[in-house]
C-alpha cells in the first residue's frame, strides 16, 4: 500500500506519540500498530482489559513500565485510565489508495469527507462511527482541519487504528476525483429540502460534512451532486456532527443491507 510520510499529507513531525486509555492502547496492539513502550500506573487494578493488555505486550516483545499515578496526570486530560503506550505517529494513506479500498472488498464505495472539523471528540466519534457502519475511508483537509491526535484515538475507543484516512490538501479536489471515478457525493446541510433517505443510498457514495460551527463551505456545497437534510421535529435545529454522521451512515447501511 503506497503511503506518504510528507508533511503534506498530514505525518507528524515527532518521530513519536502518545495514546491513552484502555480501548486505545489494546486496539493499537491488535492492529499491530509500531509500539515503543506501554505505560501502566502502579495504583491500576489488573482488570480483563489490563491482562489482555499485558498478555498481548508479552507476546509481541512490548515493553510494559509501572509509573506512578502522577505521570498521567502531568501528562494527559483526564479519562487517561492509568495507562498510555508510545507510538510511531499514524500514516495518512493517500488518496489514490483510498479509492482502491472498495474494490478490493469487492463492495460499493462509501467514504466521509470532513470540511474543516476542528473538534478531536467529534473525529474521534466520527472515526468510531466509520468503523462499525463499514465506511472505507475518511478524508480530511490539511489546513483548518483536526488531525489524526491522542485525543482523537482516545474518543475513537481505538477505531483510529483501522478506518484509513487521507489528508489532502484541497477537498475540492478530492470530490472531483471520487466523481470521475463515478462516485455520487452528498452533502449534509441542515434546512434543505431533500431527506436523506429519499435517495437510492446504494450506490458509490461520499457523504460531506461540514464543520461544527459553519457546516460545509460555500464552494464545497458547490462540488457535492446533492445536499441532503435530516428531518427534525424540536426546537435545536441541528445535531452534533457525528451524532449526525451515524444517522446518515447507519441509513446508508440499512440499504445496502436490505439489498443484498
Amino acid at each position: 500500500m503506497k503511503i506518504k510520510r510528507t508533511e503534506r499529507t498530514g505525518r507528524s513531525r515527532s518521530d513519536s506519540e502518545w495514546i491513552y486509555g484502555l480501548n486505545p492502547v489494546l486496539e493499537a496492539i491488535r492492529a499491530g500498530r509500531n509500539i515503543k513502550g506501554i505505560f501502566l500506573s502502579l495504583s491500576r487494578q489488573d482488570s480483563p482489559e489490563v491482562f489482555e493488555i499485558k498478555k498481548e505486550a508479552e507476546r509481541r516483545n512490548i515493553s510494559l513500565m509501572r509509573v506512578d499515578t502522577s505521570f498521567f496526570h502531568a501528562h494527559f486530560p483526564k479519562g487517561h485510565q492509568g495507562i498510555a503506550a508510545k507510538v510511531l505517529p499514524k500514516i495518512y494513506i493517500v488518496l489514490e489508495e483510498l479509492l482502491k479500498i472498495p474494490s478490493r472488498r469487492d463492495e460499493p464505495p462509501l467514504f466521509i469527507l470532513l470540511d474543516c472539523i476542528e473538534d478531536p471528540r467529534n473525529f474521534g466519534a466520527i472515526l468510531r462511527v466509520a468503523d462499525a457502519a463499514g465506511v472505507h475511508g475518511i478524508v480530511i483537509q490539511s489546513r483548518r482541519s483536526v488531525t489524526l491526535s491522542s485525543e482523537v484515538s482516545k474518543a475513537s475507543a481505538g477505531a483510529a487504528e483501522y478506518v484509513p484516512v487521507s489528508m489532502v490538501a484541497n477537498i475540492k479536489h478530492a470530490i472531483q476525483e471520487m466523481k470521475e471515478k463515478g462516485i455520487t457525493v452528498i452533502g449534509a446541510e441542515v434546512g434543505v429540502e431533500r431527506v436523506a433517505w429519499d435517495l437510492d443510498l446504494k450506490v458509490p457514495l461520499a457523504l460531506v460534512i461540514g464543520s461544527e460551527g459553519k457546516g460545509i463551505r460555500k464552494t464545497v456545497k458547490e462540488s457535492c451532486d446533492f445536499l441532503v437534510s435530516l428531518p427534525m421535529k424540536g426546537r435545536i435545529n441541528s445535531l452534533n456532527v457525528s451524532v449526525a454522521v451515524g444517522i446518515l451512515a447507519f441509513e446508508i447501511l440499512r440499504q445496502r443491507l436490505r439489498s443484498s
